[in-house]
């Protein structure tokens, strides 16, 4: 099962110096095959987006993705984009600039429009309980929406811990997303 490390200010910052030290640190304890710079707030986003996308070429096998932003994803050689689950009609333009596209969705109708117009994966959420992000999938639905879909699939949502990872791979998803699960052993630091 593949492995999708999201950042989070919350434990990254938004200090380039710290957050480069930070991802460095993740990246090479977890070896993730993604990684993703999502920073809602950073008036910086796009200075840290480029520290992100350079700290993930020093590792083979970590396609980086940058949220969003497809033509920054472009202009800083990003693997990709991870577009929110208001973004569907930018899929083929992001696609049309050779980028791979992963997008999140959080029903099975969402899943299936991703694979329709051309979305390489999604993440689908939440899995389990989130603080803040409603009602949990379950594994259950998890399994079925696998059963109807061809696309690509990160279960995302409280997955924090091995034992999650465990009950994940009985579904059987592409992989996991996560910002905890990569950083559960890290106390969160000062902005």
């Amino acid at each position: 099962m593949k492995k999708y490390l999201i950042t989070s200010r919350e434990f990254y910052t938004d200090t380039p110096a710290v957050f480069r030290a930070i991802l460095h640190e993740q990246l090479q304890i977890h070896m993730p095959e993604y990684a993703l710079y999502r920073d809602k707030s950073n008036p910086d986003y796009d200075v840290q987006a480029e520290y992100f996308t350079q700290v993930c070429s020093q590792f083979e096998g970590v396609k980086s993705f940058i949220h969003q932003k497809v033509d920054l994803a472009k202009e800083l050689n990003a693997v990709g984009v991870h577009l929110t689950s208001k973004q569907f009609d930018e899929i083929p333009y992001a696609k049309s600039l050779n980028l791979e596209v992963i997008i999140s969705t959080h029903t099975h109708e969402e899943v299936l429009k991703a694979q329709k117009l051309g979305a390489d994966a999604v993440t689908y959420s939440p899995i389990f309980t989130t603080p803040g992000k409603g009602k949990s999938k379950g594994l259950d639905d998890l399994k079925e929406l696998l059963a109807k879909c061809d696309i690509k699939v990160f279960a995302l949502g409280g997955i924090v811990e091995a034992g999650h990872v465990k009950m994940l791979e009985k579904a059987k998803p592409y992989g996991f997303a996560s910002i905890r699960y990569f950083y559960q052993d890290a106390q969160p630091r000062t902005h």
